[in-house]
């Protein structure tokens, strides 16, 4: 719709319905994971969002990747749903906190995930590297049937 009417229409049930909706229902998380998510889209780093430019879209080998979504009580950069793989990229912080990423790595894999990472530096300096690791990895990765 255009013109006025556009704007005279509520668009504030459209809205509640997103925002009240409570885990295990409709897509399975909570408003808090749904807040945490939108959050972490809205302060990406700037190596996620080189790396989001060239995975968005289907421009990798054709897959579909989603940006930091929610899965179990963590919430991963990158997912591709099909090939069951997580790309993770850390920055300097991760340093200090190895062995909890290497705790949310074996919770990942547990569920069936393969993980990548990669740190900041590795996606800005040596992006080529990094999506031909990606595209190896999509090439391996088994779609599960439908």
């Amino acid at each position: 719709m255009q013109g006025p009417l556009r704007n005279a229409l509520p668009r504030t049930r459209k809205l509640r319905a997103w925002t009240m909706c409570r885990p295990g229902r409709g897509r399975g998380r909570g408003p808090r994971e749904n807040a945490a998510s939108a959050e972490l889209r809205r302060e990406e780093t700037c190596a996620e969002r080189h790396l989001w430019q060239r995975l968005r879209a289907r421009r990798l080998a054709g897959q579909y990747f989603k940006r930091q979504q929610p899965i179990g009580g963590f919430v991963v950069d990158f997912i591709c749903p099909r090939r069951r793989l997580v790309i993770e990229v850390d920055g300097d912080h991760h340093q200090r906190q190895l062995e909890a990423d290497r705790e949310r790595t074996h919770f990942l894999e547990a569920l069936g995930y393969t993980v990548l990472r990669f740190s900041n530096h590795e996606v800005l300096e040596q992006t080529a590297d990094v999506l031909q690791r990606v595209r190896r990895q999509v090439g391996r990765g088994v779609s599960p049937d439908r």
